[in-house]
Parts: C-alpha cells; sequence; structure tokens
C-alpha cells in the first residue's frame, strides 16, 4: 500500500514539475518576443530627430508594430489550437529574428525601412494567441487565472526594451540592442523545440481554421472579454509604446529618464497582472474588473489636466498602470471560465487583436491631437470616459453572462 501512495506521489510531483516547467518556457518565450515587439518605441524620439519625422509619422512607426502584433493573434491563436504551442513558440520566435535583424543592419535609415521592418516586427506580438491556451491546458480550472496571470507577466518583455535599448545604443552603437534581442530569440527557439511538450490529452481540431474562427466569432464570451481587453492591455499597450514620447513633450524629461519612468509603469503593470489572475480566481472576475477600471478612468481624468509630475502625475501614472495590469490577467480568467476548451485558443487570438487595437489607436490619437493642439488633455480624458463605459458594461452585460455560465 506504502508503495502505491509513494508512486501516486511521484506522479503528482512529476506533473507539478512539468507544468512548471512548462508555464515558465511559455512565459520567457512571451517576454523575449515582446521584448522584440517594443524595440522601436524607446528610439521613436531619436528617429524623430534624424529622420525629421512629425509627430504622426513618429506615432506611426511606434503603432505599425502593435496593429500586427494584435491582428496576427487572430491566426496564430487558431494555429495554436491546431498545431500546439509545443510547435507554434519556437517558429514564431526564429521568424521574429528576420524583422529584428533588418532594423538593426539595415532598416533604422528610412522611414520606409521603420514601417517594413516594424511591420513585420510586429509578429513577435502574436505569441500572446500561443501561451494562454497552451499554459491552460496545463493547469485545472481553480488555478487557470494565476497561471494565465504568471504568463501574462511576459508582457514585461517591453520593460526589457524600455531598461536596455537606449543604454545598448549609447554604448554600442544602434544595432547592439537588435543583434542581443535575436541572439536571445535564437536561443530559445532551440531551447523551446527540445524541452517543451504540450499537455497530455490535447486533441486538435478537425474542423477547417475559418470554420473555428467564424464559430469563435459567434460566442458572445469572444466579444464580451474582446471589449474588455481592448481597454485594459490596450491601455497597457499603448501606454508602453507612447509614454516615453508623452514623458518627454509634455514634461521635457530626457530621452533616458523618460523611457525609465516608462520602464517603471510597465514593471507595476506586469507585476500586477498575475495579481489580478489571482484575484479573480478568488473573488471574481467582475468584481476585479469592475475595481480596475475605476481606478483608470480616476487616473486617466486626473492626468489630462497634465498636473505637476511630482506627486499626482506619477501617482495617477502609476495606479493606472496597476489598474491596467490587473484588470489586464481578469480578463483572461474570464476567458478560461467562459470559452469552450477547444477553442481557448482561437478566442484568445481573437481577444488578443482586441487587446492590440487597443493599444493601436491611441498612440495615433495623442499624436494627432497633440499635433493639432499641443494639448494631450482630451486624449486622456476620452480614456478616461472609455474607461467609465468599460466599467458599466462589466457590471451589467458581462456580470449576466457570467451568472448564467454559473
Amino acid at each position: 500500500m506504502g508503495a502505491v501512495d509513494t508512486t501516486a506521489t511521484d506522479r503528482t510531483r512529476s506533473a507539478v514539475g512539468g507544468r512548471t516547467l512548462m508555464l515558465v518556457l511559455a512565459t520567457v518565450g512571451f517576454a523575449l518576443n515582446f521584448w522584440a515587439w517594443a524595440l522601436l518605441s524607446p528610439l521613436a524620439s531619436r528617429f524623430k530627430e534624424s529622420l525629421e519625422l512629425g509627430s504622426f509619422a513618429e506615432s506611426l512607426v511606434v503603432a505599425v508594430p502593435v496593429i500586427v502584433g494584435a491582428l496576427g493573434r487572430i491566426p496564430v491563436g487558431a494555429l495554436t489550437d491546431r498545431f500546439g504551442g509545443r510547435v507554434m513558440f519556437p517558429l514564431v520566435s526564429l521568424i521574429t529574428v528576420v524583422p529584428v535583424l533588418f532594423l538593426g543592419l539595415v532598416g533604422t535609415s528610412s522611414l520606409a525601412g521603420l514601417l517594413i521592418g516594424g511591420f513585420f516586427l510586429g509578429l513577435g506580438g502574436t505569441t500572446f494567441a500561443i501561451g494562454v491556451p497552451f499554459v491552460s491546458r496545463w493547469f485545472p480550472p481553480e488555478r487557470q487565472g494565476l497561471a494565465i496571470g504568471v504568463y501574462g507577466a511576459g508582457m514585461g518583455g517591453t520593460a526589457i526594451s524600455a531598461l536596455t535599448t537606449v543604454p545598448l545604443v549609447d554604448a554600442g552603437g544602434l544595432a547592439t540592442p537588435f543583434l542581443l534581442c535575436a541572439a536571445a530569440l535564437t536561443i530559445y527557439a532551440v531551447v523551446a523545440w527540445l524541452l517543451m511538450r504540450d499537455a497530455p490529452g490535447r486533441t486538435p481540431p478537425t474542423e477547417p481554421m475559418l470554420t473555428r474562427l467564424g464559430q469563435t466569432l459567434r460566442l458572445p464570451a469572444t466579444w464580451q472579454a474582446s471589449v474588455l481587453y481592448a481597454v485594459t492591455f490596450g491601455g497597457f499597450v499603448a501606454f508602453s509604446v507612447y509614454l516615453p514620447s508623452y514623458l518627454k513633450t509634455a514634461y521635457e524629461l530626457t530621452q533616458s529618464d523618460a523611457a525609465n519612468r516608462m520602464a517603471g509603469f510597465v514593471l507595476l503593470a506586469v507585476v500586477m497582472r498575475p495579481v489580478g489572475g489571482w484575484l479573480a480566481d478568488r473573488f471574481g472576475a467582475v468584481t476585479v474588473l469592475t475595481a480596475a477600471l475605476a481606478i483608470v478612468a480616476v487616473g486617466a481624468f486626473a492626468d489630462s489636466f497634465t498636473p505637476a509630475l511630482m506627486p499626482i502625475g506619477t501617482i495617477a501614472f502609476l495606479a493606472m498602470a496597476a489598474a491596467l495590469g490587473t484588470g489586464s490577467g481578469a480578463t483572461f480568467a474570464l476567458v478560461a471560465l467562459l470559452a469552450p476548451p477547444g477553442k481557448v485558443g482561437s478566442v484568445t487570438g481573437v481577444v488578443g487583436a482586441a487587446g492590440g487595437l487597443g493599444g493601436f489607436v491611441p498612440p495615433l490619437v495623442m499624436g494627432g491631437i497633440y499635433g493639432a493642439i499641443s494639448d494631450y488633455g482630451p486624449g486622456l480624458l476620452a480614456l478616461a470616459v472609455v474607461a467609465l463605459a468599460a466599467m458599466i458594461f462589466t457590471l451589467t452585460v458581462v456580470r449576466k453572462a457570467v451568472a448564467a455560465n454559473a
């Protein structure tokens, strides 16, 4: 009897160790691809000066990778349902190496090169749609919110870019951060191919991809989560790509100081994402999302007046960072709860696309508004209104859907 118990215990420990390793590999892959995805943002003001770009062109340079990474999540999520994360993670990581090397070696000398390189750099942003279905299948339902939240912390790859890109360029030249990122992605792709395994019992869907996407788009859960993620993660993406330019223009900070403050914003959001998943497991996604969206509305309203950076501006921005990270984690706890198991990847792709698109629009709006009236206030006020509307949507439509699924 003791031998049987020991064997069962060993199997349990092996399963836990296996899922933990898979979570680590997925999170690292997500972080490295997001590092690549965000490489242009910290250098945007430098490109603006060296290439004599206008505010809108500068915004376009940082926004193009965002929209490609967003829309690309739809087919990548569906392909992950079909082929699994074990294939998709190393494949997408290797493909992303190509635009990283292009930008590092030749692509930053012209606006056309930046836009072409940035377009394909967006592939790195699609990896989010790989990890959510991959990780969720490894964990039981009561732990999926936390697990997906931990995986989502890989969005901290944007902080790697914020903290290292400018110092690496100053120390070793413009190509340095791109070459290092390309090397890291290549090494990761090899390790992931050797060590990654899809969860036992995974059954690939047999329907054609377009059929599955059509079914996914007809699910109410897809659209409900998309609305919320467009605000929470979209807000995070928008700030992570545009905050350096905003701080440099509105508060006359140096490029390095603005990038470091953006990194602080990103790191806080990253830390709070798994917390959001854990809180959603414990108190419910609707409760967590309602609180997070209320904080975003208040913070954006306060910053719309461009208050002194210390203390009001900084407190408001950090409160929004914490709330956006928490809300992002809670949104995918909601996806794991409402989406059919065989369609988690497809739903994740669409929801992730909505989040990326939510991050694409604000930088262009902010750049356009500032170019027209030299004031960022209306853009931040619009964010406050959108967050408030999303909070009301959560308390009504989403709450009803969760109750019906209980």
